[in-house]
């Protein structure tokens, strides 16, 4: 049986990581360049390597992502750099004849004062958060590219996958680049070794989150790709529910048997109050995760531990 060849971006970042791991091995051909490789902002370089390869399917994961100090500190990278991978990418595909193409969107492409659940319907319909503006708008452009090419060609189906926030295996720790879960383990785990009994936590801790272990949505992109057909241009992947900021430092302070106390920062800033995805879409078609708050922080953990090894 000749297995789909698939190009998959960004193969070393954490989802990229994940969803190899994830492959139905027998079925499947996975591509994933490195940098060194492959320059993704390069255009002629991507048009090549489509020319040079004929794929079955493109997953686009890769990027250049951050938590709030990352985007409000290197706006214009993650505006520009985002934008070109996403344009080389998506359009060197249509090129090629590539008609399947996987997106992958962010969240934070939602107005800061929509109403949760965030529904697909909501994007484009208000004002973008200011912390993360550079890094949507990249977002929403690849999404819009996605949706224009299947509205002129509709041979092409490329579609938009738009997780809630994620973390797990593979993710990055420092708390300069990492999003909140793995900062916290990697503050906690300081705090532990240093012998510290109070930990920081940005705001007052209120606004409320969802995190979905990464492991979980490499599945879904597997479930998707099998399930290609059913899939609507733009859809969300997410747990449904979620917690507050100071839910997440008590969960993962248990996790990791910490016993100190947690102060509060309010001079920082913490983003949308709420972002929290409706999944509808993804009921209907039958899937949901499967790892609860504490299993997935504590394979987080194990693999955090493993780096020091």
């Amino acid at each position: 049986m000749t297995k789909i060849k698939i190009f998959l971006t960004g193969g070393d970042g954490m989802v990229g990581s994940n969803i190899r791991e994830a492959a139905h091995r027998s079925l499947y051909e996975i591509v994933y360049p490195n940098i060194s490789e492959l320059d993704l902002l390069d255009f002629c370089a991507v048009n090549e390597f489509f020319y040079k390869n004929a794929f079955d399917f493109v997953i686009h994961t890769a990027g250049i992502v951050g938590g709030i100090h990352a985007n409000i500190k290197n706006p214009v990278k993650f505006l520009v750099e985002n934008t070109e991978m996403a344009h080389n990418v998506i359009l060197s595909a249509k090129s090629h004849g590539v008609k399947k193409l996987l997106n992958l969107g962010s969240s934070c492409m939602y107005p800061r004062n929509a109403t949760n659940p965030l529904k697909e319907s909501d994007i484009l319909t208000g004002e973008l958060e200011p912390t993360n503006e550079g890094y949507a708008l990249a977002k929403i452009y690849a999404m819009r590219l996605c949706e224009y090419i299947h509205k002129e060609d509709e041979e092409y189906n490329f579609k938009t996958l738009i997780p809630c926030n994620l973390y797990g295996k593979y993710d990055k720790f420092g708390t300069g680049q990492s999003h909140l879960i793995p900062s916290v383990i990697n503050k906690i785990h300081k705090a532990k070794e240093n012998n510290i009994n109070k930990v920081e936590i940005w705001g007052d801790g209120g606004a409320r989150r969802e995190f979905m272990y990464v492991g979980d949505f490499a599945n879904f992109i597997w479930f998707a790709i099998e399930n290609y057909i059913k899939l609507p241009m733009v859809m969300n992947v997410g747990l449904g529910y979620d917690y507050t900021i100071n839910q997440y430092y008590q969960t993962v302070a248990e996790v990791m048997n910490f016993n100190g106390s947690f102060i509060h920062d309010l001079s920082k800033p913490v983003g949308m109050k709420q972002k929290l995805v409706d999944i509808t879409i993804q009921s209907q078609l039958g899937w949901k995760p499967t790892y609860s708050l504490a299993e997935s922080i504590e394979a987080t953990y194990t693999f955090y531990k493993t780096l020091f090894r």
